[in-house]
């Protein structure tokens, strides 16, 4: 039994099997850091035009994949938060009875973006949207269980109260103010506009960070703050960005350049990484937009692209033990498993028992990265594994088909980081639409970001999608 089904067992959050494989990671080789970076600089010439734009056209079947992905995804979203608070399950059950009434904060701030996606797309009225929008955020500013404005991973769905003696979590109460955040700039309506500000200035940053340029992981009530720092490249972005940017109890601007960031060598390619799957380079970047922006360290959309393809050839190079790892049919990322159990693999470097599993989300997260690259995996799967790895809330979480294994859950957060990131495919409009909070704005004016004219990746794309005939 699937731990999330289970009312005594707490499920192994990514973060936590994570800190189980870094010592496992440990000797693996690395470039050193920090080196000159190996992006282009700020002031360097641009020798083509912007990668940047125009949008990627899109063929016919493309639109028209994306648009039932949307479409189901949102259903997801709708469907399976609760009618009093608003807050979303961490997963369903689609091939029988679900009886889960388990809530995560995560998932939670994709479906109020979701929300927004929905009414954007026209698969629900305004005043659909904007009830739903306030019954969320009412929830949060005026029940949620909380502490210093910072939520409990998991809850009841239905009361909000703590479940499995979960933490109070800095990185999931990021993804939720991202979607808070979202709504407020969407809707520009002023009760929507005043819980949302309210709910993100009700944090205590300085006090996550325990007076340290580091957020803890987290805080416990039976044991205060978590051992573990946030202090290597990973989704940490966001929560770094948001808090900088805060107008109450912000964190040093020196938060920035206290997080390390590693140069990952692979068949060529140096990009910033970590131990770690490939939603690390996915998750910030829902929300905020990195594109034509550089720090003094890289330019993080690149950044993310050449990961994605590092990913992909990873995946490819296992192809003699895992046949079913193809140019079309690729990507390893945290996920459920036949097994049973919760697992965080992917690589390079190769963490965890990858055992030929294939999991949606991972090309999914990164369709605006690569989309000649990630859109093919997705037709591929819609195509081949229509009856057992299509639901209604579109692609089911996991699939094995060397043991014919295909998961019956659907899990928020990958679904969301999906459909997030075919809107910004499609439309640029969750980044649009997050990138006018002046939070935002002001933690990447901080963090020292500056726009610039990045390279053109014609021939890298070029060269990607060659093997793709």
């Amino acid at each position: 039994m699937k731990p999330s089904q289970h009312p005594r067992y707490p499920p192994p959050t990514r973060r936590s099997l994570l800190r189980q494989l870094a010592g496992a990671c440990a000797g693996w080789r690395l470039a050193a850091w920090p080196p000159a970076p190996a992006y282009p600089q700020p002031d360097a010439p641009a020798a083509a035009p912007p990668l940047y734009t125009p949008a990627p056209v899109l063929s016919l079947d493309d639109e028209a994949l994306l648009e039932e992905l949307e479409r189901a995804q949102c259903s997801y979203f709708l469907e399976q938060s609760n009618a009093q608070s608003g807050l979303v399950k961490d997963r369903c059950n689609v091939r029988g009875p679900d009886q889960t009434t388990v809530a995560s904060i995560a998932a939670t701030g994709f479906g109020l973006t979701a929300i927004c996606i929905a009414h954007r797309r026209g698969y629900i009225p305004l005043r659909e949207a904007r009830r739903r929008a306030l019954l969320t955020l009412r929830f949060l500013w005026e029940k949620m269980a909380n502490h210093r404005g910072f939520f409990f991973h998991f809850a009841d769905w239905a009361t909000g109260e703590r479940l499995w003696d979960s933490e109070v979590s800095s990185i999931d109460t990021a993804i939720l103010f991202c979607g808070v955040l979202t709504c407020r700039e969407y809707f520009r309506d002023p009760e929507i506009r005043r819980l949302a500000f309210a709910i993100f200035n009700r944090a205590d940053w300085r006090w996550l960070a325990e007076d340290t340029p580091l957020l803890s992981h987290g805080w416990m009530p039976e044991i205060g703050f978590l051992p573990s720092r946030w202090n290597d490249y990973s989704e940490l972005m966001m929560m770094y960005l948001l808090g900088m940017g805060a107008a109450t109890r912000p964190l040093p601007s020196r938060t920035w350049t206290s997080w390390k960031r590693v140069i990952f060598e692979y068949d060529g390619l140096r990009y910033v990484g970590s131990f770690a799957p490939l939603f690390v380079h996915q998750y910030s970047q829902a929300w905020f937009d990195f594109r034509g922006q550089h720090d003094r360290y890289a330019d993080y959309f690149l950044n993310s692209v050449l990961a994605t393809e590092a990913h992909r050839r990873f995946c490819l190079a296992l192809a003699p033990r895992f046949p079913d790892y193809q140019p079309d049919l690729w990507g390893i990322t945290a996920s459920d498993s036949a097994s049973g159990d919760y697992v965080v693999w992917g690589g390079p470097p190769q963490i965890g028992p990858i055992d030929g599993t294939i999991v949606p989300s991972a090309a999914g997260g990164s369709l605006a990265f690569t989309p000649a690259l990630a859109l093919p995996v997705l037709h591929h799967i819609r195509r081949q594994y229509r009856q057992q790895a299509w639901s209604r809330y579109g692609f089911v979480d996991a699939f094995n088909p060397l043991k014919h294994w295909f998961d019956p859950d659907v899990v928020g957060i990958d679904t969301g980081i999906t459909l997030l990131m075919a809107e910004n495919l499609r439309s640029g409009f969750v980044w649009k639409t997050f990138m006018r909070n002046p939070e935002a704005r002001r933690g990447m004016a901080l963090a020292g970001f500056h726009p610039y004219q990045p390279p053109s990746l014609a021939g890298l794309h070029s060269s990607l999608v060659a093997d793709l005939g």
